[in-house]
């Protein structure tokens, strides 16, 4: 629920208001979408990176728990 907030939060502090207004819907629409695909490619990063099994892939041992 609270990642939800923060994302809602900063999307709209992204935004600034600026594409709210009825002229520039096509930018609101570019800036979600890239901000979107900017979380997934993050994601995406993140998991066959720096994921338990890549490590292991790699020859390297797991952090200490």
């Amino acid at each position: 629920m609270l990642a939800a907030i923060h994302a809602t939060a900063g999307l709209l502090l992204a935004l600034d208001g600026e594409s709210a207004v009825s002229g520039n819907a096509g930018l609101a629409i570019i800036s979600i979408v890239s901000m979107i695909f900017g979380y997934a490619l993050l994601a995406c990063l993140w998991h066959f990176v720096f994921s338990a099994k890549a490590r292991r892939r790699r020859g390297e041992k797991d952090p200490p728990a």
